[in-house]
């Protein structure tokens, strides 16, 4: 069993950096200095290059070289919400991320949720938010805001935001296709409209992957009757990476990923298999908003994802510290060896 690997987790600054050459260290050096990712609607990757000097430029390339070859050609789902999505600037890092992992050849799939901008529409008309343990009670009211927003508001928003970058996005929801088809939630009693993924189909979005397009699904679905659901994002994102047979899983959250001790930030689990993950639930470890994300990677990885990874929204750049460097931006769970 892998044992979980609890490394302090390094500030922004150690971690965005470029490092002196002069300091030997057992990190590996981070390829993603803030001043190199300024994105262009040109070529995000040329524009951030641009800003630093020739030989850092060639550091910064060949160490991102492994990362490249490891990942390109595989399809990588990405689960956005959060405080990344709230934050202007955390959302054109998110953007910029998605658009240079698109540029190296990484096919991405990104699924969002918008509870946030749901509630302001929510709370402009009157109407106000409920929750059931960590799920929001959607009426048939609050079901057809939810799908205004996320479907006509905020995926049109990343769409655009995307094709602005310089990669092509195309906005589409759970219903489109049949890409979800939804059940009633077994408390449908107590949460209306909140929605269970009965099955998933990929047929509409291969094409597009193939094409290297970014499929930007908004988590909303519809029963066989045509009946709408509120489907929650990180069961939608983690569901499609299964039936994809993504690469990796990256759910984008408000912590640091995994603590070994939640009052310690200090405390974060880097790396941790299934069966770890599972014995931390099980001595209270891991409690509150985090099981459910937990649950959704153990999931994905028993369905044949290779790696599924909690990561922090709240830090710049986290999607490509996450993916092209050794630190890492949060946890990975890995399967069972």
């Amino acid at each position: 069993m892998l044992a979980a690997k609890i490394i302090p987790r390094p500030s922004i600054t150690q971690t965005l950096a470029f490092p002196n050459p002069s300091i030997k260290t057992s990190q590996k050096p981070s390829i993603l200095s803030t001043s190199c990712l300024k994105s262009s609607s040109q070529s995000v990757l040329t524009e951030s290059l641009s800003t630093t000097p020739a030989n850092a430029r060639v550091k910064i390339l060949s160490e991102a070289l492994p990362f490249i070859q490891k990942f390109r050609g595989k399809t990588v789902v990405v689960k956005y919400g959060g405080a990344a999505m709230k934050s202007e600037a955390l959302q054109r890092s998110v953007i910029t991320d998605l658009v240079l992992l698109s540029c190296i050849g990484l096919r991405i799939v990104f699924v969002h949720g918008g509870g946030p901008e749901i509630n302001q529409w929510l709370n402009r008309l009157g109407i106000k938010p409920n929750f059931l343990n960590g799920l929001r009670v959607t009426d048939e009211s609050t079901m057809e805001i939810v799908s205004m927003v996320l479907v006509g508001k905020v995926n049109k928003n990343l769409v655009a935001l995307i094709n602005k970058a310089g990669a092509t996005a195309v906005g589409l929801c759970g219903t489109d296709g049949r890409i979800f088809t939804a059940s009633p939630s077994p408390n449908a009693a107590q949460l209306g409209f909140v929605g269970e993924i009965a099955s998933v189909d990929t047929s509409v979005l291969r094409p597009l992957i193939n094409d290297n397009l970014i499929p930007v699904i908004a988590s909303v679905a519809a029963d066989g009757t045509g009946q709408s659901y509120n489907i929650n994002a990180d069961t939608a994102a983690g569901e499609l990476a299964a039936a994809l047979g993504a690469e990796k899983l990256l759910l984008l959250t408000d912590v640091a990923g995994i603590l070994e001790n939640k009052d310690d930030p200090e405390s974060l689990v880097k790396e941790i298999d299934v069966r770890g993950v599972k014995k931390m639930m099980e001595d209270g470890k891991i409690a509150g908003g985090m099981i459910p994300k937990v649950n959704c990677c153990i999931k994905s990885l028993a369905q044949g994802v290779k790696t599924a990874s909690i990561i922090d929204g709240r830090l710049e750049h986290s999607l490509l510290l996450e993916v092209l460097s050794d630190e890492g931006a949060g946890t990975m769970i890995t399967g069972c060896s």
